[in-house]
């Protein structure tokens, strides 16, 4: 039984060192982008979402989909998606093959405005991770974030 409590505990221990390192990082980006873009660390990632999946794969995600790449509620999505629409750098429009479906598009506003947040929010990160580096409780959750680039793709077939 002692093993199983101690796995516990160096479960929730991690989880909890994720959950400190997520809102640092979090926290840096959200001052970072408002003061520089007013977009939030949600309204940036959810154009990045969708011009990369726009860009990669040349269609479009369906807002229950949208919903699940920006880990939010689809009612949080909603209302995001309708408050970035309203600043012109979104559009929704119906699905052609399923009147049901609603697409989100970025406009060429949003595309502007992304790429000027680009830089923003990628020097941000990278600070935030430098400062964390630093903090011994931290610092081996980002260097296992830094290795992730370095381990190649598996292929699915």
């Amino acid at each position: 039984m002692e093993i199983a409590d101690d796995l516990a505990e160096t479960r929730a221990q991690g989880w909890r060192t994720l959950a400190a390192l997520h809102a640092r990082i979090e926290d840096t980006l959200e001052r970072a982008l408002q003061r520089a873009h007013d977009l939030s660390v949600s309204e940036y990632s959810l154009l990045d979402v969708l011009s990369r999946q726009e860009t990669f794969t040349g269609c479009y995600l369906r807002m229950t989909q949208l919903s699940r790449a920006v880990v939010l509620s689809q009612s949080a999505t909603t209302r995001l998606v309708t408050r970035l629409e309203r600043r012109g750098l979104l559009q929704r429009y119906l699905c052609p093959d399923d009147r049901r479906g609603i697409y989100t598009e970025v406009t060429p506003e949003g595309r502007a405005a992304l790429d000027r947040a680009r830089s923003t929010h990628d020097e941000s990160l990278a600070e935030a991770l430098r400062e964390a580096s630093e903090l011994p409780e931290l610092a081996p959750l980002v260097e296992a974030l830094a290795s992730l680039h370095a381990v190649p793709a598996t292929d699915a077939s």
